[in-house]
């Protein structure tokens, strides 16, 4: 647990959560709570999820025994989270959609347009340590923000953030879902606040539209059938049975927030760092898939679209490709890939290939390219 500051005083930790909710206004965050370590019946609901297999591939869900659902084992010493959120939208969700209607386009899921937000949020967080150092001299705590074995949307729960909704993710009353969250772990005895209270009621918008049913029953999330799960923590194929559902979507997918009521309240993010970037809020696939690695890394320096790597890149526009309406110009991008050193890349292409042949027609100009590989 890190230290900081220089001490000074016994402060009322009262009025220093007040005060740290204000600081943390101040750096940009929308709304912070604290609360305690008790995350006894999340434990519970976590191990029923792993023993499930809901995980698929994600081993790191389980490689940390119970650090995940016991801060004090994490970081010894902690006895509270101030949790905190930060907005990302950075357009209407009308654009979004547009997007998503357009099968020619690829749909990258809003998060990840701009600056990668674990530099953005863990920034804020170092500040905000810094600033109630000042007020209570050294103090114990360690930031994260999706960067370590932590209950990131219990804990901001448990602290009044807002409550998990049906599709597990988590929804505040005033402003939707469309937030990241971050989290200082500390010693500080501060005063907890209120749990969240669910307000989903009967709608069951999130558990219809999601494409491959992956919301298996409310609030239970089966992640070997979601498409972010598929499409960026997937590392080889894509099961066939679930590419069709896929779309245009190339990186993660947003549905689920999008047909969301309480996202109607959704406000876009002051955060200039969390603009699209080189236009990929709306790209052309047949764009994206023409760049080498070198563009790739170039295109996604200082994003969480990095973490992807360029075969995976291309497994997922394949996929897109092979679910749009039937173009030469697809075809002939998709053809360019046929000898791609990766045999993943090449599967895809093989199978996209396939459905575009299956939807080109004897009248259909340029039929003859895709005959006869």
């Amino acid at each position: 647990m890190e230290t900081t500051g220089v001490p000074t005083h016994i402060p009322d930790y009262s009025l220093l959560a007040n005060r740290v909710k204000q600081w943390g206004q101040e750096l940009g965050f929308q709304k912070i709570g604290i609360t305690d370590c008790d995350l006894s019946q999340a434990e519970a609901q976590l191990v029923e999820w792993l023993r499930k297999s809901f995980h698929g591939e994600m081993d790191y869900m389980q490689r940390h025994g119970t650090m995940r659902t016991r801060p004090e084992e994490l970081v010894p010493g902690t006895i509270r989270i101030i949790s905190a959120r930060l907005d990302y939208l950075p357009e209407s969700m009308s654009n979004c959609e547009e997007v998503l209607e357009n099968p020619t386009l690829g749909y990258i899921s809003r998060y990840a347009l701009g600056r990668d937000y674990h530099k953005v949020i863990r920034k804020k967080l170092q500040r905000l340590a810094n600033r109630i150092s000042i007020e209570t001299g050294p103090f114990g705590y360690r930031a994260f923000t999706d960067s370590a074995p932590v209950m990131e949307k219990v804990l901001a729960e448990k602290a009044g953030l807002g409550w998990i909704g049906k599709h597990t993710n988590l929804i505040d009353k005033q402003s939707g879902s469309w937030f990241f969250l971050g989290e200082i772990y500390t010693d500080l005895p501060l005063p907890v606040d209120s749990v969240s209270t669910d307000h989903c009621g009967s709608c069951t918008a999130c558990i219809d539209i999601c494409p491959t049913q992956a919301i298996v029953a409310p609030y239970q999330l089966d992640a070997r059938r979601c498409i972010s799960y598929l499409t960026i923590e997937l590392h080889g194929s894509i099961p066939v049975e679930f590419r069709p559902q896929i779309g245009n979507r190339i990186y993660g997918c947003d549905d689920c927030q999008i047909v969301c009521p309480w996202n109607s309240f959704a406000r876009m993010t002051q955060e200039t760092g969390f603009a699209a970037r080189h236009e990929l809020d709306s790209p052309r696939l047949v764009d994206l898939f023409a760049w080498d690695e070198g563009l790739f890394l170039a295109r996604t320096e200082g994003t969480a679209l990095r973490r992807l790597g360029h075969e995976r890149w291309l497994r997922n526009i394949a996929v897109a490709m092979g679910n749009s309406p039937f173009s030469t110009e697809i075809v002939k991008s998709l053809r360019a890939r046929l000898e791609h050193p990766s045999e993943l890349v090449r599967e895809h292409v093989r199978w996209a290939l396939d459905q575009q042949s299956n939807r080109g027609s004897p009248d259909q100009p340029g039929i003859a390219v895709i005959s006869g590989w």
